[in-house]
């Protein structure tokens, strides 16, 4: 079948990881169908591809009849849904897990083998982290429903609406002091989002097998050497300060309860900082780009595109060092 004449559904679509994967999709040709809870809000989507190239349709996850109707005539399916803390009926476990589950059920139902399933480098069943456990759960729902679809576990992602590189970024502009949670010794491996995106397009092109992957890039760096980074970018001077394990699940305690005021996204929970415990980077064993055949990008060539307007003069701004040197 050209792929041309393929359809894939890709549930999440209007995220930041979705949108990525919507317009890798689409502009290798594929018919893509965006299952939203809100169509209305992502108009832009379609104009990622040719007229009538990306259709959006209505769908939850806590209601299987629309999940169903999302994937009904699909050749493929891509569940990139996740949440990076709780607000009301949107919870971890009804997302990662009951959300999960019941799309993979669906697409077994619709005869659908072909599915990659977002996850997270940590998830862990026994992890203390809500968010570690359930993405795990969601894995192991996904797995049993579908044993072909295949799992990626990606790094914390960077592109120009992530939020890690930005909120810090932010942060600075007002605070002269950013945080280093449990000393900043954490280890990371950011992984570019169209990177994300272009390891998906691949697994449905040549068809799901069950693989799981881990996605990180190129660099491994401390929490404290990304904070330093994101300060050297946007060229300003500010106090890393380390924060007792103790002291961050206070913060988090309090980022909790000014996320509970309406449209207030908390800058931290507790959850995160139990993540924050554990190193985010690719296991040795694990398979990865490699396996797909892709190059990840440095956060290097690409962070600084975006940052630049954190500058106080954004895009025109110079660095008084570099003034001197010349």
């Amino acid at each position: 079948m050209a792929i041309e004449t393929r359809l894939v559904t890709v549930f999440g679509g209007s995220g930041f990881v979705g949108r990525y994967i919507v317009r890798a999709l689409a502009a290798r040709g594929y018919r893509v169908r965006v299952a939203l809870r809100r169509p209305h809000t992502a108009p832009d989507l379609k104009v990622m591809g040719r007229v009538g190239q990306i259709q959006l349709m209505q769908a939850n996850l806590r209601f299987k009849a629309s999940i169903e109707q999302a994937v009904d005539g699909a050749d493929a399916v891509v569940n990139c849904v996740g949440l990076l803390f709780e607000s009301g009926a949107q919870n971890f476990k009804s997302l990662h897990v009951q959300g999960a589950r019941s799309i993979a059920e669906a697409a077994k139902a619709a005869g659908i083998t072909n599915a990659v399933h977002i996850s997270a480098i940590g998830a862990d069943e026994d992890s203390g982290s809500d968010y570690a456990r359930t993405k795990a759960l969601g894995e192991a729902a996904v797995r049993g429903a579908l044993p072909g679809a295949a799992i990626l576990r990606p790094s914390i992602i960077f592109g120009p609406e992530d939020e890690f590189f930005n909120k810090f970024a932010k942060m600075a502009q007002m605070s002269p002091a950013l945080p280093l949670i449990g000393g900043g010794r954490t280890l990371f491996q950011p992984v570019y989002a169209e990177d994300v995106a272009k390891a998906v397009t691949r697994i449905i092109t040549a068809g799901s097998a069950g693989q799981t992957y881990e996605l990180g890039g190129p660099g491994t760096y401390t929490f404290k050497e990304l904070l330093a980074y994101v300060l050297n970018v946007i060229d300003k001077k500010r106090i890393l300060v380390p924060l007792p394990w103790p002291v961050a699940m206070a913060m988090g305690f309090a980022g909790e309860l000014s996320g509970a005021l309406p449209v207030i996204t908390p800058f931290l929970t507790r959850d995160q900082v139990t993540n924050l415990k554990t190193d985010n980077i690719v296991g040795e064993q694990a398979q990865g780009f490699d396996a797909l055949g892709i190059q990840p990008e440095a956060l290097e060539a690409i962070v600084p595109t975006y940052l630049e307007r954190y500058r106080k003069y954004g895009q025109f701004h110079e660095r008084l060092e570099d003034i001197k040197e010349n």
